[in-house]
């Protein structure tokens, strides 16, 4: 059944924004708010006289957002032009440019009309989500601009990767991978480049997740160690540290927790040990926040799955940045290995069924094994 756009409004908008804190009972969002926009649309036969679908206020009051709505039977981004005149009849009376959603109750788009082209995302923000990212964009420090603490991370390939990811943000990229062989300092490099950011104004909380509850002890030790003055906090048993900037989770707790949480809740989500079992298991982390991405992996690219590429960014197969094994050795960071044969008494002696626990010989006879 098509819907018309009130009714897909009723039906879908007003929960979906209802359920990131938008009502008219919080008092922070007007609707059908009218503007003397100066460059009317002409295609769009429902807002003739230029009324803004919803506008999101902060709590001075102020605009944050638009929301441009279709009905359900519509191209959300058909309401692109409209929405932006909108806004920026908004910035042209108030000197505020606001963000801007595109939706039809079934897809929600959201546009950072400086920064970034329109995306699709999972929800709507709350004001918070908002305000942090308007702040952002207000004070944020270009990111040539900022320094690398070289104590965390000074060696020339880890300046390299730093550089290459912080370039790709500057280009309005939100997906990397870093390919860095075992024993070259993939958490020290990615703690420098949280630090960057942090400084920068570019992100304001971070999410680190590891496989591993061993991982994430090492993890939060090393960021301890190297950023001693950010406060910092582990996702567990559904608790949420909510006062910290840096997060750190398995990622089965965070399947536990992500769906409690904002799409725009996290700033940047770093994941460690990025391989198959991530995008297979774990994907709908990714899918649900709206940050900035980043994976790590030691997997040299030849073994990567083609998934784990497409997840952060990398469609053909070239992650942004690649360290191997074999650089590592030759620029003297690693040294070879060797290879050392040898069998157990186990391999060589093999099982006997009847040293076996009664109890699994007895699975094995059931599987058709004497």
């Amino acid at each position: 059944m098509t819907l018309s756009e009130t009714e897909t409004r009723q039906r879908h908008i007003d929960r979906q924004l209802a359920a990131a804190g938008w009502s008219n009972d919080e008092r922070n969002v007007l609707e059908e708010f009218e503007l003397g926009v100066r460059e009317p649309d002409p295609d769009d036969d429902e807002h003739p006289h230029g009324f803004v679908d919803y506008v999101l206020l902060g709590r001075n009051g102020k605009p944050l957002a638009v929301v441009e709505a279709k009905r359900t039977s519509r191209d959300p981004l058909a309401g692109k032009r409209q929405a932006e005149n909108y806004a920026k009849q908004i910035y042209r009376e108030t000197s505020i440019d606001p963000f801007i959603f595109l939706t039809n109750g079934q897809e929600i788009w959201f546009w950072d009309r400086d920064r970034y082209a329109p995306r699709q995302v999972s929800g709507f923000f709350t004001r918070e989500d908002l305000e942090r990212l308007a702040y952002q964009k207000r004070y944020a420090t270009p990111l040539s601009e900022v320094e690398t603490n070289r104590e965390i991370a000074g060696r020339p390939y880890q300046l390299e990767a730093i550089r290459r990811v912080t370039e790709a943000i500057e280009a309005a990229h939100r997906k990397f991978l870093l390919v860095m062989a075992t024993g070259t300092g993939k958490t020290r490099t990615v703690i420098a480049l949280m630090d960057v950011l942090l400084r920068a104004r570019r992100a304001q909380r971070i999410l680190f997740l590891a496989d591993r509850r061993e991982l994430v002890r090492q993890a939060m030790g090393a960021i301890k160690d190297h950023l001693p003055h950010e406060s910092m906090g582990r996702i567990e048993g559904g608790e949420i540290p909510e006062g910290a900037r840096i997060h750190v989770s398995t990622y089965p707790s965070m399947m536990r927790t992500f769906a409690t949480l904002s799409p725009g809740y996290y700033d940047l989500i770093v994941a460690d040990e990025s391989h198959r079992s991530i995008y297979n298991r774990y994907k709908a982390i990714f899918d649900h926040f709206d940050a900035l991405q980043l994976g790590l992996t030691a997997t040299p690219t030849d073994f990567i799955d083609h998934n784990t590429f497409e997840l952060f960014g990398c469609e053909d197969g070239v992650p942004t940045f690649y360290y191997p094994y074999e650089q590592a050795v030759e620029e003297g960071y690693l040294v070879p290995y060797r290879v050392l044969n040898a069998q157990t008494n186990f391999q060589i002696a093999g099982i006997h069924g009847e040293t076996l626990p009664p109890d699994l010989q007895q699975k094995l006879i059931e599987q058709g094994m004497d």
